[in-house]
């Protein structure tokens, strides 16, 4: 838990100090720091006191006026009454007058002193990032994903919380009206020049990706909806962590405002610029300006990043951590890809499976029931390519040595939505070649039981059900198939086992392959276009110029949260490729014609749900240009790599 707290507050103080989090500084500056300072009190006291005098004596006026009144009033009607009836009455009039003046006297000095932010503004600004953040990322993550709705859903959300506080901070009677819904709440202070916790909160929605893998870590926890202890603990700390540096930050603005005396002088200036700023960053962010900002701006921090995201620990921690339960909690005694056997703890259960195929009758499969077998727990998906270069290896294995005791199962854990249909599932299975059992796992419930984070991934589990080695990621086959040789000895001592499988390992080397391209809004990596990339979009220029290994567009489209479908037949894909083999993940009914450095390729029949297609396949690994045409009504997920 420990170590969790601090990977999570470095993580985060990194971010904080990151290029990321500069566009929103000078909104910290002037309405989080600035905003809170002391103003001029002598102009203020000098100021207020003419107006109180000027009121006091209105309201002297309007007191002597109310007491006449209410006197005559009373001994109209008690002038037939003794002397102390009147004299009371006389005495209640006056009281009456008195109270008048009183309550003119409290409202005009009332309306004499400004409003002053509080001087705990910059802390609460700040208090309010981080319970946004950690609530936003966690439960909002879990809402959104069982809602279907994409991630931009909150961005969007703090764009209109931050226009709203700019536009009442330079126009005040727009502030008034922002305060009507309150005003049933006693002693309410929920206007722009209050706390500023409604400003944290904004903020925090509005830069909730702005992120390393930590938050990759939190965000899988949240989607998941298992939100344990330690994915609290790794959330809030992150969250600390960035906010630091933010406080600092505002501390320094109120520190310049309280010293110089321009400042202390025009408050009302200081409101305004500081609404002014949190307009404009609003306004900026829905055309993505930010973000541009960035990619013109060195990464100072990328050496540090790199040296935090490489770290054995920080690795290890966010891989296996944070979703930790009584079932799983050995797993951690395992290490990646050991070459020998190691003993991990029994093997978590199989929970949340919605379906079995390749069982006898489908039925259900308990681990309990396999003792005495040695079982390969492998997840897949059956579009992604990285399982696709796994699966000849498992196929043959299970082929192989399934007499001699030898189980696998398949848990299928989607990576899109196209594949938590079972029917997809089975059929890609079937073009695989796959025999053994598998397990739809659609919530990826069996997924987090296992604290997995990768596909492929593979756990190798002994004849007595305790996990022996995992593997994440491609590779390690011929590692993996010596232990499972040596399980199945171990059990069955003396054992005449079959020649080892011989499939060639067609494990791309590091830096040779393009990284697996998403182009639905919510996963979306390696664009390279400068249009933003939202579903608001609808028309893009391809670059003239193109980074490698990355993909723009052109023509129009609709962008969905999982795929993007041209809206005309003249759309078109360019990518920046590197490695011997290109497939594009497509569906729907069309011809795909597409060019590879220029030259004309064979057309491409597209039908049905979603497949992966070829685009190209060589010897040896390379780099090019390919530009696919899409017709219109075809839908495009992804491109992966070989």
């Amino acid at each position: 838990m420990l170590t969790l707290a601090i990977i999570g507050f470095l993580g985060g103080l990194i971010t904080g100090i990151s290029p990321c989090i500069l566009p929103v500084l000078p909104v910290i500056f002037f309405s989080g720091g600035a905003q809170s300072a002391r103003g001029d009190k002598t102009n203020l006291s000098k100021r207020a006191q003419r107006k109180a005098d000027r009121n006091g004596a209105a309201a002297a006026d309007a007191a002597g006026v109310a007491a006449a009144g209410a006197a005559g009033s009373t001994a109209g009607t008690t002038s037939a009454a003794v002397g102390g009836g009147t004299a009371t009455a006389v005495a209640t009039a006056t009281d009456a007058a008195g109270s008048t003046g009183s309550a003119a006297s409290s409202s005009s000095t009332a309306a004499a002193e400004p409003q002053l932010a509080s001087r705990w503004r910059p802390y609460l600004v700040i208090l309010g990032l981080v319970v946004s953040f950690s609530l936003f990322t966690l439960v909002g993550s879990l809402i959104l994903a069982l809602l279907g709705l994409p991630q931009d859903v909150l961005r969007y959300a703090g764009i209109i919380v931050l226009l709203l506080i700019g536009a009442g901070l330079i126009f005040p009677a727009f502030e008034h009206i922002l305060e009507k819904p309150f005003s049933w709440i006693p002693q309410r202070n929920v206007g722009t020049e209050g706390s500023g916790f409604l400003l944290g909160v904004g903020l925090g929605a509005v830069y909730v990706p702005c992120a390393g893998p930590v938050l990759a870590a939190i965000t899988v926890a949240g989607s998941t909806g298992r939100i344990g202890p330690e994915t609290i603990v790794l959330t809030v700390t992150f969250a600390l962590g960035a906010a630091i540096p933010l406080l600092i930050f505002a501390l320094a603005g109120r520190r310049v405002a309280e010293r110089v005396r321009t400042f202390r002088k025009h408050q009302r200036g200081i409101r305004m610029t500081g609404g002014i700023l949190m307009v404009a960053l609003a306004i900026g962010l829905v055309f993505n300006l930010p973000a541009a900002l960035q990619r013109l701006l060195p990464d100072y921090t990328a050496g540090i990043q790199e040296q935090f995201n490489s770290s054995e620990q920080v690795s290890k921690a966010l891989d296996l951590g944070g979703l930790v339960n009584n079932e799983n909690k050995d797993l951690s005694k395992c290490t990646n890809g050991s070459p020998t056997l190691q003993s991990c703890g029994t093997a978590p259960s199989l929970t949340g499976i919605t379906e079995w195929f390749n069982t006898p009758g489908n039925e259900v499969i308990d681990l309990k029931s396999l003792k005495g077998k040695v079982v390969l727990i492998d997840f897949w998906a059956y579009s992604c390519i990285n399982c696709q270069r796994s699966l000849p290896h498992i196929t043959a294995w299970y082929n192989t040595y399934k007499k001699d005791g030898l189980e696998v199962i398949g848990v299928h854990s989607p990576e899109y939505a196209f594949e938590k249909e079972p029917a997809n599932v089975k059929a890609g299975a079937e073009g695989f070649g796959i025999k053994y059992p598998v397990a739809i796992d659609n919530s990826l419930s069996t997924w987090t039981n296992y604290r997995n984070r990768y596909w492929p991934a593979h756990y190798l589990i002994d004849a007595s059900g305790t996990v022996r080695q995992v593997q994440f990621g491609e590779g390690g086959y011929a590692t993996t198939e010596q232990l499972i040789r040596q399980l199945l000895d171990d059990a069955k001592p003396g054992t005449n086992l079959p020649a080892a499988t011989e499939i060639a390992d067609d494990t791309p080397t590091a830096g040779t392959t393009t990284p697996e391209t998403y182009l639905g809004t919510t996963k979306v990596v390696n664009y390279s276009g400068a249009e933003k990339y939202s579903a608001a979009t609808k028309d893009f220029t391809l670059p003239k110029s193109q980074a490698k290994d990355s993909f723009a567009l052109d023509g129009a489209w609709d962008l969905q949260t999982q795929y993007v479908t041209p809206t005309d037949d003249t759309a078109k894909i360019r990518l920046e490729y590197t490695g011997n083999e290109v497939r594009m993940v497509l569906a729907g009914t069309g011809t795909v014609n597409y060019t590879v450095n220029g030259k004309a390729q064979k057309p491409i029949e597209v039908s049905g749900t979603p497949n992966s297609y070829e685009l190209l396949k060589t010897k040896s690994s390379g780099s090019g240009t390919i530009e696919v045409t899409l017709p219109k009504g075809l839908q495009a997920y992804s491109f992966t790599f070989g």
